[in-house]
């Protein structure tokens, strides 16, 4: 792909619904074929086409998880300094995974260089959140996520009384967290957990498209990924976060891909999940009911055993998530496709477009 820069005027910086666009689904869909032997196909369409671009027996694997309030306003208790605590991720009953942020003065937040020393923080609310130890190192050192300690007794029912979504500079306000969740979100338990961030490619999705989808013979099975914060400067690859792929949605891929329909993920949340599914010893490229912890991370060497497809929306020059398109799509695919998404205008992030990348 080059090196390039995203131009501002392409970020999507508010829903399409507060765009003067008709609805959640009113955004466009470019969708790139891979074809043997010659050069991938780019076409253009509005996401409301997509049941007419699959196939019966073609499966939709989409993430259940639900987004948390995950953002609190707090001060560090040693210096006073005003810092914006995001919850990544939880890994147990008052200790979480957490990325302490700069308010940068107009409702967001820049990334924050912590120099390693341990500190507390009383956030909103009167609760105190201790770190503990910083989150193993990536090469070049990183001190951007800590493992912490959080003093709330109900932690889920705290960020729901406190917290709002995240939200990074590029977006234009805060928004109820209604505005972050898909139609395929499912309630968070009081002690279970959920999304620090959306897994927006779904977001489009409408009970009413999801109906017809049904209709054209396309099935829609469920996995779940608690996903962590973005690495939105740094460009980090995802940590360990957890997934549950259900026996039924097993079966139903295996079988799919045996009759040669796309199994096509809703996200790379979706093929992270998949992937981690998949048994890992010899050749067998069987998903399986499987649930845990996975710090699984896609390239094109690697490759993808799961999936032929990806519903995803445009990610910025240096994501670590392009690795993930190329493993699907391969490169050809994803410079004509990202070259053609530039060209003509396509939203990028979580607000923004998507992108169907079909494999076969």
């Amino acid at each position: 792909m080059g090196d390039w820069e995203l131009p501002p005027e392409l970020e999507a910086d508010a829903p399409p619904e507060e765009r003067g666009a008709d609805g959640r689904d009113d955004v466009r869909l470019l969708t790139a074929r891979r074809v043997p032997g010659a050069a991938p196909v780019v076409t253009h369409h509005a996401f409301r086409e997509l049941p007419d671009l699959l196939q019966p027996g073609d499966v939709l694997v989409v993430n259940t998880s639900a987004t948390l309030p995950a953002a609190l306003d707090g001060r560090i208790t040693e210096t006073g300094e005003p810092v914006v605590v995001h919850f990544s991720t939880r890994r147990g009953e008052s200790e979480w995974v957490v990325e302490l942020r700069s308010p940068d003065g107009h409702g967001s937040t820049r990334q924050r260089h912590h120099d390693g020393s341990l500190v507390t923080v009383r956030v909103t609310g009167g609760a105190r959140l201790t770190l503990l130890s910083r989150v193993g190192d990536r090469a070049g050192g990183s001190s951007r996520l800590w493992r912490a300690c959080f003093g709330a007794a109900e932690p889920l029912a705290y960020l729901a009384r406190y917290g709002r979504a995240i939200r990074y500079a590029y977006t234009s306000a805060d928004r109820p967290l209604a505005a972050y969740q898909t139609v395929f979100a499912e309630p968070v338990a009081t002690a279970g957990a959920g999304s620090a961030e959306m897994p927006s490619a779904a977001r489009p999705f409408t009970a009413e498209l999801v109906t017809r989808l049904v209709s054209r013979g396309v099935l829609v099975v469920p996995i779940t990924l608690h996903t962590g914060v973005a690495s939105v400067e740094s460009h980090e690859p995802p940590y360990a976060e957890w997934f549950d792929v259900p026996e039924a949605t097993a079966r139903v891929v295996n079988n799919a891909r045996a009759a040669g329909s796309h199994v096509i993920a809703v996200g790379t949340t979706a093929v992270r999940a998949l992937e981690s599914a998949v048994d890992t010893e010899g050749t067998d490229d069987t998903v399986r009911a499987r649930s845990g912890w996975t710090e699984l991370v896609i390239t094109p060497e690697r490759g993808v055993r799961a999936v032929d497809g990806l519903l995803t929306g445009f990610h910025e020059p240096r994501a670590s998530h392009l690795m993930m398109l190329e493993a699907v799509g391969g490169r050809p695919l994803l410079d004509r496709s990202y070259a053609e998404a530039l060209r003509e205008g396509y939203l990028w992030h979580e607000f923004g477009d998507l992108h169907l990348i079909l494999a076969r």
